[in-house]
């Protein structure tokens, strides 16, 4: 989990290109998110959090510096699927656009090359 959250941050941070299997992006996602946990507490216990909300400077410079990589890694999970990064821009029609990206984000990739790289799941199996 951490080797996938190390390579979307520090070697993919900003890669818009190519494809991201299923567990790159959900195992970052998923340590971004425990991450944002632990900013929440720490913006709490030391008083930091804007009141009334639970969350404050720590959780915001989290956020921020988060920004980019985990655009990225939606992006080229998007590609996996055949989609164009642009595709994301589909959240912003209210509740079925948010509900339509989650699926794809959950759906598996194509199988083989497609127009944006060669399959990262026959990649991660020829390499084992």
């Amino acid at each position: 989990m951490i080797n996938w959250y190390k390579k979307v941050v520090f070697e993919n941070y900003a890669n818009f290109n190519g494809r991201a299997r299923r567990s790159e992006y959900w195992y970052f996602f998923l340590m971004y998110f425990i991450i944002l946990i632990v900013a929440t507490m720490a913006d709490g216990g030391l008083g930091l959090n804007f009141a009334p909300m639970p969350y404050g400077y720590i959780y915001t410079a989290v956020g921020l510096i988060h920004f980019i990589p985990s655009l990225a890694a939606a992006v080229r999970r998007l590609h996996d699927v055949g989609k164009s990064g642009w595709f994301i821009l589909i959240a912003l029609i209210p509740i079925v656009g948010a509900i339509w990206l989650l699926v794809l984000l959950f759906t598996e990739g194509n199988r083989g090359e497609n127009k944006y790289g060669p399959d990262p799941k026959a990649i991660g199996e020829l390499a084992s």
